[in-house]
């Protein structure tokens, strides 16, 4: 398998897994306190981290793969507590695919800057890509606009830059750097909870969701990481992105929410837009 085909692979398995991730945080969500739910999540997801760092064996990095591990983690959280948020206000089949249309946008952009313009046969993959994303957007009968959009949105600026900075993590590890990400979210969302003064103690009978939601979205994570050791950034980025193929059809047969033909037309798309983004 070449470094092209092991990225998209890499990129695949971190879009699966990123789109569970949000249907659990989404659900999680759901009447709970939204910075709460991000810290039992990022709490798991950082457990998980650690385990798998020990594990494997990894030798600690640089401080600065680890600062930008934290700062990737920064980002990330904020990002994650506006789709967490949008999620539970609005629909998933809508508001999950538009943050992942802005989340690809500004690593897409890093990547052909740093690293030179794609073949053009990747570029017509990214484009029926991100015709894939939007038509999994679609709304399925809903009028006037969303609720949650400008959230998704927000959300969709936080991911792209966590993928940027962790695009520069991964240069010399995988799980360190994800364990400085995974701690300073959690620090961070402690200190807005605290600050905050409001109720955040999670239900205990969504608990399950939100802990699946953090190991999900770690191992999305390690995923993506492995991606961008082993091919682009933006390849990376645009493939993972298709993660709301994942969390609507997830939507679809748990909380029977309907799916449009315009959302099936954009998974039919995605599939037909894999192999052109893969290949060289």
């Amino acid at each position: 398998m070449t470094h092209e085909y092991s990225s998209a692979a890499f990129s695949l398995a971190s879009a699966a897994c990123w789109g569970s991730a949000d249907f659990s945080g989404g659900v999680g969500s759901k009447g709970s306190n939204v910075f709460g739910v991000v810290v039992v999540a990022h709490t798991a997801g950082l457990v998980t981290m650690i385990l798998l760092a020990i594990i494997t064996g990894e030798p600690l990095p640089s401080h600065a793969a680890l600062l930008w591990g934290g700062l990737a983690g920064i980002v990330g959280g904020l990002g994650l507590v506006c789709l967490y948020r949008a999620l539970a206000i609005g629909q998933m089949g809508i508001n999950a695919p538009v943050a992942a249309v802005i989340t690809g946008t500004l690593p897409v952009l890093v990547g052909i800057w740093k690293e030179g313009y794609p073949a053009k046969i990747q570029f017509v993959g990214f484009a029926i890509a991100l015709i894939a994303i939007w038509l999994v957007a679609s709304p399925s009968g809903e009028m006037g606009r969303p609720k949650g959009l400008g959230l998704a949105i927000c959300a969709g600026i936080g991911f792209g830059g966590y993928l940027i900075c962790s695009r520069q993590a991964a240069t010399e590890a995988v799980f360190w750097p994800l364990v400085a990400a995974r701690t300073a979210s959690v620090v961070e969302m402690l200190a807005i909870v605290f600050a905050s003064r409001q109720p955040w103690k999670p239900s205990r009978s969504l608990l399950p969701w939100m802990i699946f939601a953090g190991i999900f979205d770690s191992f999305g994570n390690m995923f993506f990481m492995y991606a961008v050791r082993h091919g682009r950034l933006d390849v990376a980025t645009v493939l993972s992105s298709l993660y709301p193929a994942s969390t609507v059809l997830l939507a679809r047969f748990v909380l029977k929410e309907k799916i449009s033909r315009l959302q099936t037309s954009g998974m039919i798309a995605a599939l037909v837009a894999v192999p052109l983004i893969a290949a060289k």
